[in-house]
């Protein structure tokens, strides 16, 4: 930079701070696009071992890039009954760790790698139809922007070294670890990246404008900013989810304010830790990680214990009634009045995810408290399946001979009698399919049962696509929806087949539960389909669909 204009340099920085962002979650969403089952079936296959949980943690975060990312997923499975609470709360200790790392691998100064990144990453991107190969190249074209929004930073930072004022702040700070560690706490909460924030803080360090003091101090409150993130996501979350969030909170944030006493009180030679201000925050952020897991595996039942007594079950209370979106009202305006009925339809499709999630569950362990709540769900979408019906029946009188309005207001009824239909599905035949295997005492082989599970998970992950989808209205993601619908297909076809192998093999527990294993499996593959049908209005609306299948010229 050629001057040191306040201005300008807020522009550059703020310039540099928004590409950084966009960047990682450039690389977080291509991963969870392309890659997205396979790596929940990672997280939910390691519960049976702490320290395998923490592994598989620190692998899916370096890769999502974003320990909260990681931690989110986990809540999702500790809500469903997929992961007992210590197994999810390794996996997010090891998700810290995973960020950390990688923060480190992102500060290796590759300027030269960053063109063959961005060449490689566009062409997959734009060449190719396969959707993994184009989220491979939407995460190289994500890391050769962290890249160049790095030297960015630098380059704005670099000339501040000589400036009186900044000397004189990072001299307050100096004297005061706590308001260094307050602002990194609130740079990671405001930028919602605890990667990013640290990025900013080693790059500042290594430009001269941090001293190792000062820096670590934001480096820990990076740490509880990080906790924090999710922690506020989940807070209207099921309570065991809740509960490992919590904990999570109570390990990383208790340590990160623990070592800053220790920093402030007896000034330890940060460096021991590196021979520069840079490596001694990195290390020191790598280091506290490690650490971190090591002793919250070890901590985890009775950290467990304390978080199930800080987030106690809610005493039972009135509950208000839910206003519908249906607005008569708006039936006078027919873009209002669709805009009503889809937002009352995303509320359907939220109860069948809210049925959805907590069914398998109940193959393992029989809750007759689950199953009412499932019951009762279901009855209410059936209420608001007739409500939208009869209000888009209002609509479709008072719009006479609209093509265009016809045939949304057709999309949107055909959406309804879809996710009406996923809920029967969830309450009649899966509910039916558990309470018969509890009542016979039946129990699935070990093969089947993740099966099942793994299965299920890809689902409820379509379903919340599904409800994504009908806020945004994206083809992209549409394209992807229904991509996936066919690949649902494929895997519940190798997977009866899987078990058909098992009977072969004359499996006792296979043949025992073969009519509910398999019955489970066309369920979930109905539940997937009502919610890949949001997609089509959509593809059809933008020419992505021939008579019957997306069009091969799409992607």
């Amino acid at each position: 930079m050629p001057s040191l204009s306040p201005s300008l340099f807020l522009l550059h920085v703020a310039g540099a701070a928004a590409l950084l962002l966009w960047a990682v979650r450039l690389v977080r969403t291509g991963v969870e696009r392309g890659w997205s089952a396979d790596l929940r079936k990672l997280l939910r296959g390691s519960a049976e071992y702490r320290l395998r949980a923490a592994l598989a943690g620190t692998g899916a975060a370096v890769l999502l890039q974003s320990s909260t990312a990681v931690a989110i997923l986990v809540a999702g499975f500790v809500a469903s009954g997929a992961l007992p609470g210590i197994a999810a709360l390794s996996i997010v200790l090891g998700a810290d760790l995973g960020s950390a790392i990688v923060a480190r691998i992102l500060l290796v100064r590759m300027d030269w790698v960053v063109p063959l990144l961005l060449l490689a990453g566009v062409t997959l991107f734009l060449r190719t139809s396969r959707l993994e190969l184009r989220m491979a190249g939407r995460v190289l074209i994500g890391l050769a922007l962290i890249f160049v929004a790095l030297s960015m930073l630098r380059a704005a930072t670099g000339p501040l070294v000589s400036s009186p004022g900044v000397g004189i702040a990072i001299s307050y700070l100096g004297n005061d670890l706590f308001t260094a560690f307050l602002i990194g706490g609130l740079f990671a909460w405001g930028v919602q990246s605890s990667v990013a924030a640290v990025l900013v803080f080693v790059t500042l360090a290594a430009e001269g404008l941090l001293p190792a003091p000062v820096g670590a101090a934001m480096v820990l409150g990076a740490n509880l900013g990080g906790a924090m993130i999710a922690h506020v996501l989940t807070l209207n979350a099921e309570i065991s989810a809740r509960r490992v969030i919590r904990a999570n909170l109570v390990l990383r944030g208790g340590a990160a304010v623990t070592v800053l006493f220790v920093l402030s009180l007896m000034a330890p030679p940060l460096d021991l830790l590196g021979a520069t201000p840079a490596t001694q925050l990195i290390v020191l952020h790598i280091v506290f990680n490690l650490v971190l897991m090591l002793v919250g595996l070890v901590l985890a039942s009775p950290v467990m214990a304390l978080a199930e007594r800080m987030v106690a079950s809610p005493v039972a209370q009135a509950r208000i009634a839910r206003i519908s979106a249906l607005d008569p009202e708006a039936l006078t305006n027919p873009d209002r009045a669709l805009t009503c009925a889809r937002r009352e339809i995303l509320a359907m499709g939220e109860s069948v995810e809210a049925m959805l999630r907590p069914v398998m569950g109940l193959y393992r362990q029989w809750d007759e408290a689950t199953a009412q709540a499932i019951r009762d769900r279901d009855a209410e979408i059936d209420r608001m399946h007739i409500a939208i019906k009869l209000y888009l029946a209002r609509l479709t009188r008072s719009v006479g001979d609209d093509d265009t309005i016809a045939r949304r207001i057709l999309a949107l009824a055909d959406i309804a009698v879809n996710l009406e239909g996923a809920g029967n599905t969830i309450s009649d035949t899966m509910l039916n399919l558990a309470q018969r295997r509890e009542r016979l005492g039946l129990a699935f082989s070990d093969e089947g049962w993740a099966e099942l599970c793994d299965f299920h998970d890809r689902v409820l992950a379509n379903a919340q696509a599904g409800l994504n989808l009908l806020v945004t209205m994206d083809p992209d993601a549409a394209r992807a929806l229904v991509v996936e619908k066919d690949r649902i297909r494929d895997i519940e076809q190798q997977l009866q087949r899987s078990h058909l192998e098992r009977l072969k093999q004359g499996r006792v527990e296979s043949i025992e539960t073969s009519n509910i294993h398999q019955e489970t499996l066309r369920a979930l593959k109905q539940v997937n389909a009502a919610f890949a049908m949001i997609a089509y209005p959509i593809l059809s609306e933008t020419g992505d669909l021939l008579s019957s299948r997306l069009s091969r010229q799409t992607g």
